[in-house]
């Protein structure tokens, strides 16, 4: 027989016939020039099989050629001298293996790379627990089996139930690979650490670390050189390893889960039911564990319909404990990790199940605990190491779902009443002083500004005030509405009170009414007249602005009116004329309106107050509008763009911003009533800007829904769409009116 030239020699021989060069080849094959001079220098003696099969296909092989290079990548291949008798991935189909296809892209390139010539490639795959890690790993191996010539092993290293000594996981891969008791006898720990490098240098095997406990228990199994490929998982990250890849696991998408399940239970079964499906997924928090713990529990119970599952998930008190299987008890998994945490990182994560947000930020935990931040943070640090809490590069945390009710329940078994009650105290109190503070920025009626607050969180202007308050506005209003049941009137009023100006430039959400609902019924509680005109002032604007009740604003407002002239008050007199005249409006009674309107200002002159003054002209001009007298409402209009340019105006510049851009706006649509198109676009045009400067997404809504209007009167269809169109991008943020008018008109126009 004859013999077989070495791989890279022929190849190089073969590219040299074809008069390619090395960069000519690579871009014929797809593989990379530096994997093919590699090769050709013997530096990678076993490429794997779909790298030669490319290589063929670049130099345009057939039949003898072909045949050739074939039997050189299979000479190249070593032969074992010794049975391998390790624990092999099995090679069946993981079937019900659902989704991750951007996690088996991930680990299939690092393969690619460590057959490349790229060296041995070791990724960690880290996570929660119960998110799929192990499962993954597996897959991977199945997958990736047939470009590991020399192998594929799994060692079980228990790390979070009884670690194995890396010791003994080095002997036990050495095993696998075949080498021999006496030899194994003849070396110490370290040289069987090295024989096991040196082993992994030479072969190009797969081996699966799986549970990893820590870098120690990893680092003497690693190899240094070669084509081997590692997957370590482990619940922790293992920061302390270098040059190795890493891959964060999280819960599957609802998408994935929900296919999961179908896979378990059948399709036929799953589309039977497939919004309690899916409620199931959600209430799992997409969680693989359980998942499949939950599919096989309806699998045992097969008369049993998913919606019975359904109604055993939604009570929080049972939910893990109907998570279980046979011996798969999902709360069993998060009870591995909790016992390995130091005291204070146990208590920090029970306490943080009573943050009543989706995610939160450190300061959170220095509240909770009455420590600071640094120190909150490392024991948080913790946490996202043991997989029990969730890091994002916002600087934010996340807990788990299903975590939160494990540490809820931990709460309630290890925490004394009173513990949890100062903690739950410190938090709400912490929230509710901070949302005061970070309110407090924006007074239209002042133009310096608060001190610099001393606290977790930095609010040493508008900016940092505003995005706090936006960020944490779940946390804050769920504490304010706490502080509402538990009888603490006046914290609920001087909050709510100090949040009056941010609920225009926060967003209209109907949690306006809600909060201004409580601080009536704080303000009630406290019988102070003056305090409920203030607060059924904010509730009757809320309940115009944020959500369509405009009867019931009138009503609100009138009884404010009661309490106002009660306390003889002129100003919150003029405020609640002010807001009927504003719901009169939205209800077509314009005359009503109009005399309310004209009432306030009266009264806002009378008492010097010029805020409000030229928000009750503004009114009364709209008013005037709606009676049909434009020309009148214009003058109104104009006379406050005449007041802000007088030199002598007496308005902050902030309210005065904001006045001129509402005003400019009003203004364009006396225009529009008057038929001057051309003079309506340029005033709106003007307060698109004015409100995009200032930074409000619903007056821009309004803005772009006029302007789309007006374009469509003066005959600028593709302007107007585009006006609409970015009118209805704003979504969440824009008024619900602009909304519809801008869908209305945009219904309306021609098909493009």
């Amino acid at each position: 027989m004859s013999k077989v030239q070495p791989f890279g020699v022929m190849l190089r021989g073969l590219r040299q016939r074809a008069g390619l060069t090395i960069e000519e080849l690579a871009e014929a094959s797809g593989v990379s020039p530096r994997a093919i001079s590699n090769i050709e220098r013997g530096r990678i003696q076993v490429p794997q099989r779909r790298t030669v099969a490319a290589l063929a296909e670049g130099l345009r092989l057939t039949g003898p050629d072909s045949e050739a290079l074939l039997a050189a990548a299979r000479a190249a291949r070593p032969t074992r001298t010794a049975p391998v008798t390790g624990a092999a991935v099995p090679l069946r189909p993981m079937e019900d293996f659902t989704g991750r296809e951007r996690e088996l892209a991930w680990l299939r390139q690092a393969a690619e790379r460590s057959g490349a010539g790229a060296g041995p490639s070791v990724a960690v795959i880290s996570g929660p627990p119960g998110c799929g890690k192990t499962t993954l790993a597996m897959k991977t191996a199945a997958d990736l089996a047939q470009e590991f010539p020399d192998g594929c092993f799994v060692t079980d290293l228990h790390g979070v139930d009884g670690p194995v000594d890396p010791g003994e996981a080095v002997v036990k891969l050495l095993k696998a690979l075949g080498v021999s008791d006496s030899r194994l006898a003849a070396e110490d720990t370290a040289g069987r650490a090295g024989l096991l490098r040196a082993l992994l240098d030479q072969r190009r095997c797969l081996v699966v670390l799986d549970n990893a406990r820590d870098e120690g228990q990893i680092r003497p199994l690693l190899p240094a050189s070669g084509s081997s490929m590692v997957l370590v998982t482990s619940r922790r990250p293992l920061t302390g390893l270098e040059n190795i890849d890493r891959l964060a696991l999280a819960e599957m998408t609802q998408a994935e889960a929900v296919e999961l399940l179908r896979r378990i239970l059948g399709e036929t079964r799953a589309d039977a039911e497939p919004e309690a499906v899916a409620r199931v997924a959600q209430l799992c928090g997409h969680l693989p564990l359980a998942l499949r713990v939950a599919g096989n529990w309806l699998t045992i119970r097969s008369g049993w319909n998913v919606d019975h599952l359904v109604r055993r998930l939604a009570d929080e008190e049972r939910r893990l404990t109907a998570l279980t299987a046979g011996d798969v008890r999902v709360e069993a998994a998060f009870e591995l990790s909790y016992r390995q945490l130091t005291p204070p990182a146990a208590r920090m994560l029970r306490l943080l199940s009573l943050i009543p947000a989706p995610d939160f930020t450190t300061a959170y935990g220095a509240a909770l605990t009455a420590t600071g931040l640094f120190d909150a943070e490392d024991v948080m640090e913790e946490l996202v190491e043991a997989g029990l809490l969730q890091a994002a590069h916002t600087g934010r945390y996340q807990l788990h779902d299903l975590l939160r009710l494990f540490a809820r329940n931990r709460l309630g078994s290890e925490e004394e009443p009173g513990e949890r009650e100062t903690a739950e105290d410190q938090l709400r109190t912490w929230l509710l002083q901070t949302a005061t503070a970070a309110g407090r920025w924006f007074p239209p009626q002042e133009d310096a500004s608060p001190a610099p607050q001393q606290g977790l969180v930095p609010l040493e202007n508008t900016e940092q005030a505003r995005t706090w308050l936006d960020n944490e506005a779940p946390a804050w209003y769920a504490a304010l509405r706490t502080a509402a049941t538990r009888g603490e009137h006046t914290q609920v009023v001087e909050t709510a009170h100090a949040l009056g100006w941010c609920a225009a430039l926060l967003g209209h959400r109907a949690d306006w009414v809600e909060i201004y609902r409580l601080s009536s019924q704080a303000a009630a509680a406290l019988d102070d007249p003056h305090l409920q005109a203030v607060h059924l002032n904010h509730y009757a604007w809320a309940l115009t602005n944020c959500v369509p009740r405009h009867q019931e604003a009138v009503e609100r407002a009138d009884e404010a009116l009661q309490h106002a002239r009660h306390a003889q008050d002129p100003t919150q007199q003029a405020w609640a004329l002010l807001w009927a005249a504003s719901a009169h409006t939205f209800l077509g009674e314009h005359q009503a309106a109009a005399d309310k309107a004209l009432a306030a200002i009266d009264l806002f002159e009378t008492a010097g107050h010029h805020d409000g003054w030229l928000q009750a002209v503004t009114a009364y001009g709209i008013a005037l509008r709606g009676l049909g007298r434009p020309e009148e409402a214009l003058a109104q209009h104009e006379r406050i763009i005449a007041f802000l340019d007088a030199p002598d105006c007496p308005v902050s510049a902030y309210m005065a911003e904001l006045t001129r851009a509402q005003t400019t706006v009003v203004i364009g649509l006396d225009h529009m009533a008057l038929g001057r198109w051309p003079e309506a676009v340029d005033q709106l045009r003007s307060s698109l800007l004015q409100v995009r400067r200032i930074g409000l997404p619903s007056w821009e809504s309004q803005a772009l829904a006029f302007l789309g209007e007006a374009l469509i009167g003066l005959g600028e269809i593709d302007e107007a769409r585009s006006c609409l169109q970015q009118a209805l991008a704003l979504g969440d943020t824009a008024y619900d009116d602009a909304l519809k008018t801008a869908q209305k008109l945009l219904d309306s126009l021609p098909t493009e």
